[in-house]
């Protein structure tokens, strides 16, 4: 067994008297981590599945869920995306109305889970999406002195608003600018300085935490893997700003075959799973695995064979996989019911170690 980060002397331990909806999250994510549980997470869970999709969010009951149909459980976390909420837009970039994930969100609280929230705002210099990395003056525009640090604090405040909107009693995970150790979002290592980001998610924690009042959020720092250790905390934006630890990887099938890929990724997740357990412990950090999975989980055996056995012995408090998208047929990284390999990510929702919501 990995050695399990010293939570209970920092400032996520169970010695701090539970008296915020924070406190209550942080403790339930300890908790896991300290039992050698791990929450099981899936993107926009509620919202919609491989081939259905809510359409009258203000009536519906919001108990559909491909995982449940397979599992006969919801997962522990749910994951939404706040992209398009920076221009006050009424559905996010995925097509999920922004009232519909309130009510997930809350009504999946109320069930005893917990809920993670990315988000993948637009380019705010050049009008493109978080993708488009024609310029490497994005970040340092929206800083303070920046030509659309104005425009970029409008952004700041829409998703604030949201996030207050869920209540008082609806703490969060938060992992604004994640995979920023890649180059594919206008935030990445090649498009900013070091600085420059670590200014960036300081900015956002500051207007989020001290400005709005908002103290009721988790917040998660998760560059993407696997990476060298001394690059992960290159850009770390200090331990005042950070609750968890993350990291997302995927796993890819690439010319080498299935079974490969497999062993690539066991290997990638393990080795970066090390490493930060020793950066978490160092610094009193929950840790968790914040985004990962294999597109349309062509292996028979990829949630008992694969992912369980590279994350078990780490003290992780959650693993989230990514959506199923009802518009995409071959873009979903949970099973739904039909699908041929389902029985194998029911097996993974009774292992003593994956934490499913029995509700």
């Amino acid at each position: 067994m990995v050695l399990v980060m010293a939570l209970t002397s920092c400032g996520t331990g169970t010695k701090k008297p539970m008296e915020t909806p924070k406190d209550q999250l942080v403790h339930q994510l300890f908790t896991y981590a300290a039992k050698g549980q791990i929450a099981y997470g899936h993107q926009d869970d509620l919202a919609y599945g491989h081939n259905w999709v809510v359409t009258d969010w203000e009536n519906d009951p919001l108990e559909r869920s491909d995982v449940k149909d397979v599992t006969g459980k919801y997962p522990a976390v749910v994951g939404f995306d706040l992209g398009g909420i920076e221009l006050g837009h009424a559905k996010n970039l995925d097509g999920v109305p922004f009232g519909l994930m309130r009510k997930a969100a809350q009504k999946h609280v109320e069930r005893g889970g917990i809920v993670t929230f990315s988000w993948h705002p637009r380019n705010p210099l050049t009008g493109g999406d978080a993708w488009d990395i024609s310029s490497d003056q994005v970040v340092k525009s929206v800083l303070t002195g920046g030509e659309k640090h104005g425009d970029f604090m409008l952004w700041l405040t829409r998703a604030a608003d949201f996030i207050e909107s869920l209540g008082a009693d609806v703490p969060v995970i938060f992992r604004p600018w994640h995979e920023n150790l890649g180059s594919w979002f206008w935030w990445g290592k090649n498009l900013c300085t070091e600085q420059e980001y670590q200014e960036l998610y300081r900015m956002t924690w500051l207007y989020f935490t001290k400005d709005r009042g908002l103290t009721d959020i988790v917040w998660c720092y998760s560059p993407n893997g696997p990476i060298e250790p001394e690059l992960y905390m290159s850009r770390y934006p200090g331990d005042e700003f950070v609750d968890i630890l993350g990291t997302d990887i995927y796993e890819y099938v690439g010319a080498d075959g299935l079974e490969e890929a497999g062993v690539r990724f066991s290997t990638e997740v393990k080795s970066m799973l090390t490493a930060m357990n020793v950066m978490a412990t160092d610094h009193h950090k929950l840790m968790c695995l914040s985004e990962t999975g294999l597109e349309g989980i062509p292996s028979p055996t990829w949630w008992t064979g694969v992912l369980e056995p590279a994350i078990r012995e780490f003290p992780i408090s959650y693993v989230l996989t990514w959506r199923n998208a009802h518009d995409k047929p071959e873009h979903f990284y949970a099973a739904w019911e039909g699908f041929e390999h389902a029985h194998d990510m029911k097996a993974f929702s009774e292992l003593d170690n994956i934490v499913f919501l029995d509700k």
